[in-house]
């Protein structure tokens, strides 16, 4: 693909192209060139051109997915692998529907330069099925028992990790120590300790790491980089981003395959490290409801608003966490919150400011979740001379109050209640979306972006930006680094939800501050922790 500068350019009429500028003048200046051209330059806003990367040349790389249930399906998709079920599926859809585009979408997606060489899986139902689909004569993909016998093998360069949360580290760890890439999918690690056990094997390795936060590729959200850069918001004091489901696959509560049980799924290989508990199918395919394997909405979700906005702001770790919530909407046995409100702080952190030197300082990011109700609350950036509404697009309001832009809103050629700048890559492009939790994701920036008015998987985008880095050199846009501050992040929202009370951040020692008789990591797996007044129960 070839991008150039005409194509990101847009003009007042709302046409489909990659950016959209939208006049905010009174009612008298509308269509006044002049005063619509002043606007412009004060804001001096650029679009975000697409990254571009090397060529993937050469011999393919030798990939390994472990992991192939839903998000590992999804990933083999990006990497131009789809199942003969999904195929079929997809053209159904497309059918019924003409603005489905999924199918379309995935036979135009760029081909990437990857031999999938293996599969990992402990149930022999979705093992089978990407050998069914994706092995052939010219490409005998092999299954592999274990992890580790995978990795060792000498038959794979790079391995895709989408299992539960427990196994992310102890894989990428085992990978990186034997020179294996790895993408990981988010949240980066499951406790504590293991995350800086995998960024000393990541910084001690050759081999390239790389998280799945796949926002990092989305359009808005480069063009967000440079609206906080140019001060356009002035100084942001809050941040509010939130999740908002209302159905039980939002709510984690899987489709439990009819084949499943204890002669097709390696229970013990499932439950490594875990609690060892007699087989449970509800555990095995609901597994993100329990912190025995999963993280909960602050490692399932929250990484998500957390890093699309450190990748904007390059916040870093929070001084300090505070969490609350509970179990309100789904009382079926788990143990994570389905109701969760984190406030993270930010105390040294500034945008810059249009004030007087000193005035403004600290910011505070509120992240607020129900699995009970699917009211769409936006990502909203608030500054002191303009608010940012931030997701798949993006739209600046000035602010009545601000110090920046008061000429302008004084004489009318700004007002508060109309944008004066939006940014839609996907404008006037058709759309149709599955389901809820689909349309959250999409809503959110997670699923696509738009290059040159087409529709472009943005996990596509990531992954070819990790194995053009495997092959050319470079660095990764979500790498340990980022990874690092992401994991900390969500363990300390966890932790904070679990004791109830505040987590504090150490920035000086890189570690958090230490708590009299408490063990961070045995509360993150603990059932037992819970704030006071909460009820489990199953």
């Amino acid at each position: 693909m070839k991008w150039a500068r005409r194509d990101l350019l847009k003009g007042l009429g709302g046409l489909p192209i990659l950016g959209a500028v939208w006049w905010a003048g009174a009612a008298t200046a509308v269509g006044n060139r002049k005063e619509r051209s002043e606007i412009l330059e004060v804001l001096n806003i650029e679009p975000s051109l697409p990254p571009t990367v090397p060529e993937i040349t050469g011999e393919p790389v030798r990939v390994g997915i472990i992991g192939f249930g839903i998000r590992g399906e999804q990933l083999c998709r990006s990497l131009g692998f789809a199942t003969n079920e999904w195929l079929e599926d997809m053209k159904l859809e497309a059918e019924n529907d003409p603005k489905h585009k999924a199918l379309e979408d995935f036979m135009n997606q760029d081909k990437l330069n990857v031999k999938l060489a293996g599969v990992c899986d402990v149930f022999d139902v979705r093992a089978e099925k990407a050998l069914r689909s994706f092995s052939s004569e010219d490409n005998k993909i092999k299954r592999y028992g274990t992890y580790q016998e995978m990795i060792q093998s000498g038959d794979i360069d790079a391995v895709v990790i989408a299992t539960p949360d427990h196994w992310h580290a102890p894989m990428a760890i085992e990978a990186l120590n034997n020179g294996v890439h790895v993408y990981v999918e988010k949240p980066m690690t499951h406790t504590v300790e293991e995350t800086y056990r995998l960024r000393e094997a990541a910084l001690n390795s050759k081999a390239v790491f790389a998280v799945g936060h796949q926002h990092r590729q989305t359009l808005s959200f480069k063009t967000a980089s440079d609206v906080i850069q140019k001060g356009t918001l002035g100084h942001v004091s809050l941040i509010q981003t939130n999740t908002n489901r209302n159905d039980d696959n939002g709510a984690w509560n899987y489709e439990m395959h009819q084949k499943a049980n204890e002669n097709t799924i390696d229970w013990q290989q499932f439950l490594g490290t875990a609690p060892q508990i007699p087989f449970n199918k509800n555990h095995f395919f609901r597994w993100r409801k329990w912190w025995a394997y999963g993280s909960g909405l602050s490692g399932d979700l929250l990484t998500h608003d957390y890093d699309r906005l450190n990748c904007v702001l390059q916040m870093g770790i929070p001084d300090s966490v505070m969490a609350s919530g509970g179990i309100y909407t789904h009382n079926d046995g788990r143990n994570v919150p389905d109701v969760l409100q984190v406030n993270m702080e930010f105390p040294n952190f500034s945008t810059g400011s249009s004030q007087q030197q000193g005035k403004e300082k600290g910011m505070t990011f509120c992240y607020s979740a129900t699995l009970g109700n699917g009211f769409n609350r936006p990502t909203i950036l608030m500054g002191h001379d303009a608010t940012m509404e931030l997701g798949n697009r993006l739209t600046v309001w000035p602010d009545g109050g601000s110090t920046r832009y008061a000429e302008m809103l004084e004489a009318e050629k700004m007002r508060p209640s109309v944008p004066i700048y939006q940014y839609n890559p996907g404008a006037n492009m058709p759309d149709a979306i599955s389901s809820a939790t689909s349309q959250y994701f999409a809503d959110k920036g997670l699923m696509w972006t738009y290059i040159n008015g087409m529709r472009v998987d943005s996990t596509f985008l990531h992954m070819r930006e990790w194995l053009s880095v495997i092959k050319n050199g470079g660095k990764v846009s979500c790498g340990i680094k980022e990874g690092f501050e992401e994991a900390i992040s969500a363990h300390m929202a966890g932790l904070s939800w679990k004791l109830g009370r505040r987590i504090e951040w150490d920035a000086t020692n890189e570690r958090l501050k230490p708590i009299e008789g408490i063990d961070f990591d045995e509360v993150l797996l603990s059932s037992d922790f819970q704030p006071e007044g909460a009820i489990l129960v199953g």
